[in-house]
């Protein structure tokens, strides 16, 4: 709906919404992105920390920062956090309350497109990483069709009902991110395209996640029971009655500290 921004406050239904896409991407990223363990890392737009855990578990950490701008989704991180190797805090992704070269990895994950200023934030990644560290990222590829939840996005768009897409869709193009790293000064930049899919057993465990997006469901809300049945009713003819398997596609960008 015009002038309507995304709002993530609520961690478990972002979890059950976001969460499993997110491990599916964030796997084969870090394997992309092939850190030792033992780093420093900060989580740059941690929200409900989905990306947060999956670091303890896959990067072995010796320690994270995790920051995001919401106290509610922060609130979800802690409690869900039990290793002690992460803190949180309040903060966002253009001033980053960090001083220079503390970290050896900094990571920005589904986050990019929502940034205000990508290129403010790739150049404070960049300052709080040592010489040598990696500054890394990857986000759907929403303008190609990639976020896990395009049927539906497409049938909304269909019924000229369109869903609230993040305001910097365009920042997680693969030519854009390879650019926002390139003038941020960092070497060897490379990107990848990170292609993940996953089977909902039936048409309705689909419909009942996809709609509880934000982007999606904000604007669901405000419309007549006719009309999401319209939409509901698209969604499923292309998708059929199940079992739904959904695919996605994310951007990856990774490149390295030289100052």
């Amino acid at each position: 709906m015009p002038g309507q921004t995304m709002q993530f406050v609520d961690g478990r239904s972002y979890e059950t919404m976001m969460g499993l896409w997110s491990a599916e991407v964030g796997n084969a990223f870090l394997d992309w992105l092939d850190m030792p363990a033992g780093k420093r890392w900060i989580d740059v737009g941690c929200g409900n920390g989905a990306s947060t855990e999956l670091l303890v578990k896959r990067a072995e950490p010796a320690s994270i920062e995790a920051l995001d701008p919401s106290a509610q989704q922060l609130e979800f991180a802690r409690q869900r956090h039990t290793s002690g190797v992460a803190n949180f805090r309040i903060g966002t992704a253009d001033d980053l309350p960090f001083s220079d070269d503390e970290f050896d990895v900094a990571l920005m994950a589904l986050v990019i497109f929502f940034v205000p200023d990508a290129n403010a934030a790739v150049d404070e990644m960049a300052r709080v990483v040592r010489r040598g560290g990696k500054v890394a990222a990857y986000a759907w590829d929403i303008l190609g069709g990639g976020f896990p939840y395009e049927t539906t996005h497409k049938a909304m768009s269909a019924a000229g009902i369109p869903p609230i897409l993040p305001p910097h869709p365009e920042a997680a193009d693969l030519g854009a991110l390879e650019k926002l790293w390139s003038d941020a000064g960092l070497a060897d930049v490379a990107t990848r395209t990170i292609d993940v899919s996953r089977v909902y057993p039936t048409f309705d465990e689909y419909w009942t996640v996809s709609t509880s997006a934000p982007g999606i469901s904000q604007v669901l809300n405000q419309l007549s029971a006719e009309d999401v049945a319209g939409i509901r009713t698209r969604v499923q003819e292309m998708t059929g009655q199940g079992p739904v398997t959904i695919k996605a596609r994310a951007h990856a960008v990774k490149g390295t500290v030289t100052h």
